[in-house]
């Protein structure tokens, strides 16, 4: 792979490193471990939720990852693969959608050297895009499928997360979350990114998602001809009319229209505490739609004069309540 700034950005927060050919690879016990879950149960022995925490462990450990998961994260997945879902669920989720998985996590490199050759004349490559800089990620469905992987399996790095302002995106505390202090809307979280899971190992979805960043300059200039971020008092002091609307006082938001744009207000941070244990309105849509999850890895969080805009995230599951 030829060196780029988009990958340089984004390489100290994924678990490859560069080979000595210049290309994307897994270390060599993370292929041998990702092997032999590619081949079911009766060889990697991953048949459980307790086996699968270790097999994480083991892999992080491959990785030099030497952050410590949630303390309780090992438990949750027990409790949930073990114990919350039914034995039948169980036995099927890691013969046959945990090796497909695991496939998927060994294809990584090469789907990520697909994608920077298809987006090296767009300028749409994987990167951090990071405050104050408008841009746009686009990726396919097939890329953030083996990047949420990766979040189930907890490989990302997480050291210097904190530095560039980036949400959590590993899975660690989702699971622990649901030991420390368990109920209901915890485990349906947990259940709609499993369903997810189940369905893209059904049959992987072919479209593209993309995660732009923008914003409105902070600087205000009489000769400006585009939008600027409004003064405080913008808004009480407007005489502008409003476009035609509707208020609808009923129904969700994600039941409404094709092609409506939906919003979201509550965090400067994408995801707000999806990851944690929030159970409001985008934390609901994160779960139901969980390809938006994906651009955690690489959106920092928010000033007040920018928004991130997702398209084409597809939903994979439904809720009550």
């Amino acid at each position: 792979m030829e060196d780029s700034a988009e990958l340089e950005s984004i390489l100290p927060y994924l678990p490859l490193v560069i080979g000595s050919s210049r290309r994307l690879l897994w270390p060599s016990k993370v292929v041998e471990a990702l092997e032999a879950m590619s081949r079911g149960p009766d060889h990697s022995l991953v048949n459980c939720g307790e086996v699968l925490s270790i097999a994480i462990s083991d892999m992080r450990a491959s990785l030099s990852l030497a952050d410590p998961l949630a303390l309780s994260a090992p438990l949750g997945y027990a409790l949930f693969f073990d114990e919350l879902m039914s034995g039948a669920d169980s036995r099927k989720w890691f013969a046959e959608d945990i090796p497909k998985l695991a496939n998927l996590l060994l294809r990584l490199p090469s789907l990520l050297e697909v994608h920077y050759q298809n987006s090296r004349a767009y300028g749409y490559g994987l990167r951090i895009l990071g405050p104050q800089q408008p841009g746009m990620v686009l990726l396919s469905q097939e890329l953030i499928g083996a990047l949420l992987a990766c979040s189930l399996f907890c490989l990302f790095p997480i050291s210097n997360r904190g530095l560039k302002h980036l949400p959590t995106i590993n899975f660690d505390q989702l699971f622990a979350s649901l030991y420390d202090s368990y109920s209901e809307s915890q485990e349906n979280k947990v259940r709609c990114i499993i369903c997810y899971f189940q369905r893209i190992c059904l049959q992987m979805p072919t479209g593209s998602v993309s995660f732009e960043r923008k914003l409105l300059s902070l600087e205000h200039h009489p000769w400006q001809s585009f939008l600027s971020y409004p003064y405080a008092d913008f808004w009480t002091k407007s005489t502008i009319p409003l476009c035609p609307f509707q208020v609808h006082s009923s129904g969700l938001i994600e039941d409404h229209a094709i092609e409506a744009l939906e919003v979201d207000f509550a965090n400067k941070y994408l995801g707000g505490g999806a990851l944690h244990r929030g159970c409001v309105q985008e934390e609901i849509r994160f779960m139901i739609n969980p390809e938006l999850i994906a651009g955690m890895l690489f959106l920092p969080s928010m000033a007040d004069n920018e928004a991130i805009e997702i398209v084409g995230a597809e939903r994979f599951s439904d809720y009550t309540g």
